[in-house]
């Protein structure tokens, strides 16, 4: 429960801050909440044995919804993208969930080009859910953006791969408008390799991604390089000349000696308090326009909701 507690502690001082400081660049500034509870993106049952295989797949929309319940209260307008809930995902063109995937991709889309928003907070869903709004955020800034990827993997699966089929690993190609032809299509923008940060990365999966973020050129920073400051980070940015930043927070980039947040579980990974400096530590010296929270799995909160459907009285 301590574990838990610092974390929800932890998640309410980031957003506050970056929310806070999102507010107060500008006063005309305008900042949504998008809550995207995308889950379809995430082929995860085969490695949540102690889910059902319903609960482990769907598990990402009671996770955005608990971060939004555990966000802070904001005055900024609150959108939803509506996300199906039916099970029966088809995997078509390399990718499971490819109908509703291609669906929501335009509602999220059509949502958030309707608001016109300057800033977003994204809180999802799996990793994914950074898609739209960031190639969102990229058109709208002339392509003056930066990307900080804090994910314990690289998210550079392609479609034609064929070894997993899971949207969310292929996030960040398709941010690079690289992918699925009619996903890529809907995007209004796509921001390239040289744009593109990764902290926290220490795990590739397969040789394949390996090769494949040194032939795009995407650099990266380990969990250590990042543990004391922030500095190196700052510097990537400085180098790229861009004066707005979009970072994207996948919470298995948590160390699970601190707390599992998230479905992966790779060992040494950073501390909450160093995601959260890190964050901040942007904040302070660029124009951070989006920020998204994704991947959160939360076993205990699934469970004690079957638990309480089972009980007498409650329904």
């Amino acid at each position: 429960m301590k574990k838990i507690f610092l974390f929800v502690i932890s998640l309410i001082v980031l957003q506050s801050a970056v929310l806070a400081k999102g507010m107060s660049d500008m006063e005309n500034t305008s900042t949504i909440r998008l809550i995207y509870p995308q889950w379809q993106g995430g082929n995860v049952a085969s490695i949540l044995p102690e889910l059902t295989p319903e609960d482990a797949s769907r598990g990402y929309i009671l996770g955005a919804d608990l971060l939004n319940f555990l966000a802070p209260e904001t005055k900024n307008k609150i959108l939803t993208v509506p996300v199906s809930d039916d099970i029966n995902r088809v995997e078509e063109n390399g990718i499971l969930g490819y109908k509703e995937i291609l669906k929501q991709t335009k509602e999220a889309l059509k949502l958030i080009e309707k608001e016109n928003p300057d800033k977003i907070v994204t809180l999802g869903g799996e990793c994914s859910v950074s898609v739209v709004p960031f190639t969102y955020l990229a058109q709208k800034y002339d392509n003056d953006i930066a990307m900080i990827w804090i994910d314990a993997h690289p998210d550079i699966t392609l479609p034609e791969d064929k070894t997993y089929n899971g949207y969310h690993a292929m996030a960040v190609t398709a941010i690079m408008g690289k992918g699925d032809k009619k996903i890529i299509s809907q995007l209004p923008a796509k921001i390239p390799a040289d744009k593109i940060l990764f902290v926290g990365l220490r795990d590739w999966e397969r040789e394949q991604i390996k090769a494949r973020q040194a032939e795009y050129g995407i650099k990266h920073l380990s969990s250590e390089d990042v543990s004391a400051n922030s500095s190196k980070i700052l510097e990537w940015i400085k180098s790229t000349g861009a004066k707005h930043v979009v970072i994207h927070f996948d919470m298995d980039v948590l160390d699970p000696n601190e707390i599992i947040a998230a479905v992966g579980v790779v060992p040494d990974g950073m501390k909450i308090n160093e995601v959260t400096r890190v964050i901040n530590d942007i904040a302070k010296e660029y124009d951070v326009v989006g920020l998204t929270v994704a991947e959160p799995m939360p076993h205990t909160a699934i469970k004690l909701r079957n638990m309480l459907r089972q009980l007498p009285l409650i329904k």
